[in-house]
């Protein structure tokens, strides 16, 4: 092996550091370098009067405290905190578990509220007796191994903890059982070790020591709750902004015996924390994602009868508390929506599973305490919700969860049923509805986002399996429930049922595929090892594996299996739309009636109005995703079933047949002058309400679409399928670009002149091409490659209208996504749409004498575009 300077300067500071850690670890007893029991502690603290004469007298420091008990003794002296922690508790695993508490107007606009859990970590105290510290070690605590193998050793020694904090042993108790150390810094903003509140919040600032402070700290049974204020200060341009967070962090003892965990299976959708596991037996690693679920269990005395099949209770249930403040008037909606799970967890056995309660003077209570799950009602601008879980990475477990309910969300649920199904529900038009009307959404939004917190990921997939016209009929609907066998899917309300279907049953509900992930998911199995429930889990999965009410569609980054996309409703996305567009048409020439009361400004009407057009948009997207779409599985040897199927040619030609109708003309029906004569589309932005002209709105919708439609892994996409199955069995780039140049040069091959919306859609789609090849040109970014999976913790329900997201929208857990992308630039890509440019140069050169003067005008600036873009003189 030859080495350069640098691996020699590298090797030499190696070398350097093994020396001193070598002659550093002959100095140290033995005693230090091995795991003290409690014994040996308490023997050692005992013993050792040379030590404890130099620490303080334990009552002579405590001697004007308040002390709370619980799992630590917290000691307060003034403004001083101190733990006193046992000795029997060092080296055992407790979850850090830091959230919001309250918050300035500043961040709660950014949708930063109370009840948000950002940051969690698994710790551990560990006495230094010789340096008289107590070290905190955070772990991952990713990796186990069998006690007796061998391999365990160099696991203990290739995943160890990391120190992160180091306290003063500042007393013992007087029975020498417990340790005293003063804890202010960590919680006062001196240091981030416990609580890095301002980066995980994404401000990247540093708490300010003198305005911040412990506001109190609380112990109980099983954990320590420290409530603190951080102040911090940001700088955007020449403005300084103050910024004060109540954060709490609770300090919790995970149970000495983590919870049996069972393997994730990604057929079911579940959010899952990974697991390896190291054996002597292996030739290699064993690598599992854990489900995240709550521990569930019959009592000992029923699991005989719950092994015959009769419904028991759970030992523990899992009970919702819900917010004090939230309005009266939604909570039983909330309650109601917790309590629909009850069918769910009786598929898998249990009976009053899932509970929910209202806090009153006399509940057994407290907000802070992780112990307690809380449907938190944030007031805010935000109009979304989410619910997270806190979870015990060694074994999956939820141990406590929270539903975050933005206050705002109402408002996005009056838009969606005003637009999608306000012309069949006539309690569903005005700017307000009734309590009932607005409380059986919030029911549903309650129940979705409780299918988080029991561990459920969305099911983007689900709504495929109910055809178009079964969502027509007053009986399937009532029979099936709402809109999609899975309230985990984004399938809102049912806008294609028509006015004359008498249609009653639109809301989503709990559905087949709810019942069944829950039974798959919690049904107790009398077993010790998870690998021996494998085989089970596997039958429970293949009774079922045909059927589409079962299917689960994972959330994709981009969508390429157009089954699993968000919003969209029943088995033919061009059938649907169409349905979808029949109830607009029927919706524009009432967006004034309803939306504008008498005396009223057409503020509210605009809003409507740009909801409207941006549920248009909706539907041709969902269109779309059948153009170069894959329809995506995950087969098992033996199921017959495909990972990758492109969408049927046919399908491919029916949803561009859609577009060519929809979205090459503009319908006219979308943008009325007696509409326009009262409001423009209105959406509201940090400067306040922007008014969209018809024309600009016009040429923003179709642009955006256009360039959706001829991207680049779209077409890529196209070209993968062609390479598997050939030109002549699937819809091509070469079909694709020829379908849209002839539909938007179609006058212009008639020798036509051309009307102002006929240049805008000539314009939109030289434009797409022209900055999409030179895009192709650039430097492949050796970035571009992404993973297939990404992280897949819960996230942030995107609850906002498409009409009123701004750029940074949350689109919540974004998994699935096929790479095509890698060097675009010398693929097919590139000279499929430089070709296209030069076919439509030269239709431009033999037509740039017809029509009117605009149309000529029109023509001149395209050519030259194009020959700039192609450096043709």
């Amino acid at each position: 092996m030859i080495l350069n300077k640098t691996s020699l300067i590298a090797l030499f500071i190696l070398i350097s550091v093994i020396g001193v850690n070598a002659q550093t670890s002959k100095k140290l007893p033995k005693v230090a370098a091995k795991k003290l029991s409690t014994d040996s502690l308490k023997k050692k603290a005992a013993q050792d009067t040379t030590k404890k004469n130099t620490l303080k007298d334990y009552k002579t420091l405590l001697k004007k405290a308040k002390t709370v008990n619980g799992i630590f003794k917290v000691h307060q002296v003034e403004t001083d905190y101190y733990f006193e922690i046992p000795l029997r508790l060092m080296d055992k695993d407790f979850l850090v578990v830091n959230k919001i508490s309250s918050v300035p107007m500043a961040i709660n606009e950014a949708g930063v509220n109370k009840g948000m859990n950002y940051e969690n970590k698994v710790i551990r105290f560990h006495p230094n007796i010789l340096a008289k510290t107590v070290w905190v070690k955070t772990i991952v605590p990713q990796v186990e191994s069998p006690a007796g193998d061998a391999i365990t050793q160099s696991v203990k020694d290739n995943f160890v903890g990391s120190v992160i904090e180091s306290f003063k042993i500042e007393a013992y108790s007087p029975d020498s059982s417990a340790i005293v150390i003063k804890v202010n810094k960590v919680f006062d903003g001196t240091e981030k070790s416990f609580n890095d509140v301002f980066t995980n919040i994404g401000l990247g600032t540093s708490p300010k020591p003198s305005l911040s402070a412990i506001e109190h700290i609380k112990s109980f049974p099983q954990n320590v709750v420290v409530r603190s204020l951080m102040s911090t200060s940001v700088t955007e341009g020449q403005s300084t902004i103050a910024i004060s967070v109540a954060v709490t962090t609770n300090i919790l003892l995970l149970p000495e015996t983590p919870m049996k965990p069972r393997f994730a299976d990604n057929r079911v959708g579940y959010f899952s924390t990974p697991r390896w596991y190291f054996s002597d037996a292996q030739q290699k690693l064993e690598t599992r994602e854990l489900i995240t679920k709550w521990k569930l269990e019959p009592k000992p005395a029923d699991r005989a009868r719950y092994l015959k099949g009769e419904l028991v209770e759970p030992a523990k249930p899992i009970v919702f508390y819900i917010d004090p403040s939230t309005p009266k008037q939604w909570r039983s909606y909330i309650i109601d929506g917790i309590h629909d799970w009850q069918k769910a967890f009786e598929a898998a056995g249990f009976k009053n599973a899932i509970q929910a309660k209202l806090v009153t003077d006399s509940a057994d209570f407290d907000g802070d305490d992780i112990r307690y799950s809380v449907v938190t009602y944030a007031a805010s601008p935000k109009s979304n919700a989410m619910g997270p879980a806190v979870v015990d990475p060694r074994s999956g477990e939820i141990l406590e969860s929270d539903v975050i309910w933005w206050h705002n969300v109402m408002t996005s649920l009056q838009y969606w049923m005003r637009v999608q199904t306000g012309i069949i529900d006539s309690g569903a038009r005005k700017n307000n509805f009734s309590v009932e009307q607005m409380g059986h959404a919030i029911r549903f939004v309650s129940s979705h986002e409780i299918g988080h917190t029991l561990g459920l990921k969305h099911n983007m997939g689900a709504s495929v399996a109910y055809p178009v016209d079964s969502l027509r009929s007053p009986a399937y609907t009532s029979k099936m429930g709402g809109t999609a066998p899975s309230i985990m899917d984004y399938a809102r309300f049912n806008y294609v049922a028509q006015p004359e279907d008498q249609v009653t049953n639109i809301t989503p509900q709990i559905g087949v595929y709810d019942k069944y992930a829950i039974a798959w998911g919690y049904r107790w199995l009398d077993t010790q090892d998870p690998r021996k429930e494998l085989e089970t889990q596997k039958e429970w999965i293949k009774a079922h594996e045909n059927d589409p009410l079962y299917h689960y569609g994972e959330q994709q980054s981009t969508i390429v299996d157009p089954r699993a996309q968000s919003e969209d409703l029943g088995d033919n996305a061009m059938k649907a739309s169409e349905y979808g567009l029949k109830n607009l048409k029927r919706l524009v020439p009432q967006i004034l009636n309803w939306a504008a009361e008498p005396g009223d400004s057409y503020y509210q009407a605009g809003k409507l109005y740009m909801a409207t057009v941006w549920q248009w948009n909706t539907y041709a997207d969902h269109v779309m995703a059948n153009i170069g779409g894959y329809y995506l599985e995950h087969p098992v040897a033996g199921d017959g079933k495909k990972a990758y199927t492109p969408v049927p040619k046919a399908i491919q030609v029916e949803a561009m047949n859609y577009l060519k109708k929809e979205l090459f003309n503009l319908p006219e029906w979308l943008f009325k002058p007696a509409l326009l004569s009262s409001t423009f589309a209105i959406k509201d932005t940090p400067l306040g309400p922007f008014e969209y002209g018809p024309y600009n709105l016009k040429r923003e919708q179709q642009s955006s679409l256009m360039y959706n439609l001829v991207a680049d892994d779209r077409l890529l996409r196209l070209l993968e399928m062609e390479t598997i199955y050939g030109k002549d069995n699937v819809y091509t780039v070469t079909e694709l670009l020829r379908e849209i140049r002839e539909t938007s040069f179609k006058q212009t091959l008639k020798g036509k002149s051309l009307s102002l919306d006929e240049r805008m859609t000539q314009q939109n789609y030289v434009d797409v091409l022209l900055v999409s090849a030179d895009k192709l040109m650039e430097k492949v970014n050796k970035k571009s490659l992404q993973p297939l999976v990404k992280n897949n913790l819960p996230e942030l329900c995107d609850l906002t209208p498409r009409a009123f997201q701004d750029n940074t929208a949350v689109k919540g857990d974004e998994l699935r996504n096929i790479h095509v992308s890698s060097m675009t630039r010398t693929s097919d890509v590139a000279s499929a749409k430089r070709g296209e440019l030069i076919k439509i140069l030269t239709l431009l050169e033999k037509n740039k004498t017809n029509g009117d003067e605009e149309t000529r005008s029109h023509y001149m600036d395209l050519m030259l575009r194009i020959r700039q873009s192609l450096k043709i003189n």
